[in-house]
């Protein structure tokens, strides 16, 4: 369909959103505006949806929601007798409209909904699917982007995102569906009164919490510590779950940032809502004017990551999601063998752009480390595969870079609710040994090694962008560099083709994950660089890990392979 007659098309169906209409009407003869809305649709991947809120096929609404949710529903009443569906949403703008819109949409083919109350942690998702015994999961999320984004997240029957076969085959059915003409649906209320869609009890979450306050080590370390904590949910879901694990842990002293306390999808003091940026810090920084704390805590706003800054030296410390990481692994490995707790066998699992610091920590506690692609649907599917086996208590901990951690096995995703009881635990054993964290980091580096890990992002907005992006991948793959910031390239291993090549001998292996759209070089002496394109926004990820036996010089390292990156993103 040419794209002014599917315009106007919107502009006549559409018209169960007064904002939808408004917007179209404010794009009238605008062919570029038109363009960006029209000129593809959101596409359905292990991600689910994700995109900008607003009208049109490229955009998150009411629409393209409901579609998406019919083809889900088609894809589970073909493979499933009597399926059920759990959904939750978050802090966002329209995130109760479109969660509601999905459980009338499911309800109305014939689905068993189960609905929190109220808007919830995405880890807290992922444990009704698998408490609820439920076929399907769905949050309406996009975890720490800007405010003018949404999205949709879709849940296996054993808690984790959808894997790629599933994604594809719920995608064909997508397709499938008229977004205006195609789609069932029924009304919320009536539903909710005969029973096919329930909300989700108290007693469930509070279920949760029990399970989260089991994977407590030193269970009584932090009553005693004195540790004071300012902790900011920034406007999401993480203000009630963290609050009241970190209460039941005996951590009395915790303030919470006023401006960021509530719910509010506008973000209006933190545009960019992500804990792995000093901005999301910024109200939190000015209350310690007042309020000397010892650690700040923020989660993003579906707190599935959790981000800290330290108090060192006059200042507060930012660390890096590698390092909080790092932390944890030595500080499970350390008191549970310690206090004879440690499982035979135990695993921790990263992902391939995680810190290979991790890798030295678990080597001297004789811990198992399994390397898997970026998506963390690969540890929860690995946790579930253990849990088959009956070996689930071997997991110790499942950790990315950009700032998720899982402890446990309650959830098949990354849970900040966890990792932020666990992170003051730690600080408050640390502070009763006379240590803030950024010391035992310091430690950790003089036992191990300098790993200094950058991530450059380079974004790639609108229609072109796309195509720019898998242009500079395309260009990678056929001109491989042969060095990256005056070092030669010893190993490209590309995870599309599934193959490693010694640049040397030419010698091949193959690469045993999943093939993925990522470019990997191996230099010397521990450093190296990954290229991914990001899986839910419209940029190009450089993973950068320099290696020195200082920060100075791991810097001088890291500047100079960034530089040389820089110049293929161009």
């Amino acid at each position: 369909m040419e794209l002014n007659e599917l315009y106007n098309k919107w502009l006549e169906k559409a018209v169960a959103d007064k904002d939808l209409i408004d917007e179209l009407n404010s794009i009238k003869g605008k062919d570029d505006e038109i363009l960006d809305r029209f000129y593809k649709n959101l596409e359905f991947g292990t991600a689910g949806l994700r995109g900008v809120i607003g009208a049109g096929t490229n955009r998150m609404n009411v629409y393209t929601v409901n579609q998406a949710t019919q083809g889900l529903a088609d894809f589970l009443n073909d493979n499933y007798s009597n399926p059920s569906v759990a959904i939750a949403y978050d802090s966002r703008i329209k995130s109760d409209v479109f969660a509601k819109g999905a459980a009338e949409v499911l309800a109305a083919n014939g689905i068993k909904v189960y609905f929190y109350p109220e808007l919830v942690p995405t880890p807290m998702l992922s444990f009704a699917v698998r408490r609820l015994k439920c076929q399907s999961g769905i949050i309406i999320t996009a975890s720490h982007n800007p405010a003018k984004y949404n999205g949709y997240k879709c849940y296996d029957p054993e808690g984790y995102q959808m894997t790629d076969a599933a994604a594809l085959k719920t995608y064909e059915y997508i397709q499938k569906v008229d977004m205006f003409t195609g789609v069932k649906t029924a009304d919320f209320d009536e539903c909710i009164k005969n029973g096919k869609i329930e909300y989700i009890s108290k007693e469930i979450i509070e279920e949760f919490y029990s399970l989260v306050l089991s994977r407590s080590v030193n269970k009584e370390v932090c009553k005693n510590a004195g540790l004071k904590v300012i902790y900011t949910p920034l406007n999401g879901t993480g203000n009630k779950p963290v609050r009241e694990i970190l209460k039941r842990m005996g951590i009395n002293d915790v303030q919470v940032v006023k401006e960021q306390e509530l719910p509010d999808g506008n973000f209006p003091t933190c545009p960019f809502p992500n804990p792995e940026i000093k901005q999301a810090f910024e109200c939190a920084i000015e209350m310690t004017k007042t309020n000397k704390a010892d650690l700040l805590l923020a989660t993003d706003p579906d707190c599935d990551r959790v981000g800290i800054a330290v108090y060192d030296n006059g200042e507060y410390k930012l660390m890096t999601g590698n390092e909080v990481g790092a932390l944890m692994l030595n500080y499970l490995l350390e008191q549970r063998t310690a206090l004879g707790t440690m499982p035979k066998n135990p695993i921790a699992v990263k992902t391939i752009v995680t810190s290979a610091l991790v890798e030295s920590i678990a080597k001297k506690y004789n811990c198992e480390i399994a390397n898997l692609l970026t998506g963390f649907k690969y540890i929860g599917e690995l946790v579930t595969n253990l849990e088959k086996k009956g070996e689930q208590e071997r997991f110790i901990v499942g950790m990315e870079e950009s700032y998720g951690y899982l402890v446990g096995t309650h959830a098949r995703d990354k849970d900040a609710v966890v990792a932020s009881m666990m992170i003051c635990e730690m600080a408050s054993y640390y502070k009763s040994k006379g240590k803030s964290l950024v010391e035992v980091m310091n430690e950790l580096y003089k036992e191990h090694g300098m790993f200094l890990n950058v991530v450059d992002n380079y974004a790639f907005e609108g229609a072109s962008g796309m195509e720019k992006m898998s242009q500079i991948m395309s260009g990678l793959r056929e001109n491989a560099p042969k060095t990256i910031g005056g070092k030669n390239v010893e190993v490209v291993s590309d995870y599309k083709t599934s193959k490693s090549t010694q640049t040397a001998t030419g010698a091949v292996t193959d690469i045993t994950l999943p093939s993925s759209n990522v470019l990997a070089y191996k230099l010397p002496d521990g450093e190296g660089v990954i290229v991914r394109p990001s899986g839910t926004e419209p940029k190009i990820k450089v993973y950068i890990t320099a290696r020195a036996e200082n920060l100075e010089k791991a810097k001088q390292s890291e500047e100079a392979i960034s530089a040389d990156m820089k110049k293929y993103m161009q």
